[in-house]
């Protein structure tokens, strides 16, 4: 039988496949890239079971991230939020000087829209890594070992896994704790992929289009106080953190970039 062909798998169709047939297509992902399958299991994401692709490569682990047509981003207008979560903002944020009364607004502004995107199958590493050098040079740096940058819609697509909430565990966020240093929030699970992602609002990651960041605003809600709510935005999957990323990409802005990481994405054959 004819090996499937590995970069033409599509998420529409893995969710479909037995574990089986999906245990014959990881061993195959696994061996088209020198790597060891780690493992094969099956978790419920979005009321329907997945199964999740872990493969070991040198001292990385990358986790399989099946693609085809997919939608990300944010739909705002569409976006019902709870009274609770309401409430606290308003009396955490916007009567302490933060943000104003049209949380939808700010949602908005610093949220990728809704649409649909065609990306490709992929290994993406399960942790992200520190920068080596500065942001503009790390293409180069991930291209010595094969390796490349995701790009906005494969970081969103392998963040959120075809939910549309807006955090990749669902609309709402806890509001009885920060984000930070926290291990039973949601965010200390992995994602249904596999990757430890969106878990740091101290961790900021580049992408391969300059000025575009996810998964953290580099701790400046927690460290300002702005509030629980928008202490946990930063963590949104659609959220490319654009004040930060203005300041990261300006030239001779000053800013620190310490707590800037890079997620490895290696391109299947």
């Amino acid at each position: 039988m004819a090996p499937e062909p590995l970069a033409t798998l599509t998420f529409a169709a893995w969710r479909r496949l037995d574990l089986a047939t999906a245990g014959r297509l990881a061993a195959q992902v696994a061996g088209s890239v020198g790597g060891r399958l780690d493992r094969v299991e099956t978790v419920e994401h979005l009321g329907a079971p997945l199964h999740r692709v872990l493969v070991g490569r040198g001292e990385r682990m990358f986790a399989l991230i099946p693609g085809g047509r997919v939608t990300v981003g944010f739909d705002v207008a569409g976006w019902r939020p709870s009274a609770e979560l309401l409430a606290s903002y308003m009396e955490q944020s916007v009567n302490e000087g933060f943000g104003d009364g049209d949380l939808h607004g700010h949602l908005a502004r610093v949220l990728s829209p809704r649409r649909t995107v065609t990306v490709p199958t992929l290994l993406m590493a399960v942790e992200d890594e520190p920068l080596e050098e500065e942001p503009a040079d790390m293409p180069a740096v991930l291209a010595e070992e094969g390796l490349r940058l995701p790009t906005p819609d494969e970081w969103e697509h392998a963040c959120g896994a075809g939910a549309g909430t807006l955090f990749r565990w669902g609309d709402e966020c806890p509001l009885d704790r920060l984000p930070y240093g926290d291990g039973l929030g949601p965010q200390g699970e992995p994602n249904a992929f596999g990757l430890r992602i969106a878990h740091d609002t101290y961790r900021s990651e580049i992408t391969s289009e300059p000025g575009v960041i996810y998964g953290g605003d580099g701790g400046e809600s927690l460290c300002g106080g702005y509030g629980t709510v928008l202490a946990w935005l930063p963590l949104a999957t659609a959220n490319r953190h654009p004040d930060l990323a203005a300041m990261v990409f300006k030239e001779d802005s000053g800013y620190c970039t310490d707590d800037l990481s890079a997620r490895p994405v290696l391109a299947l054959r």
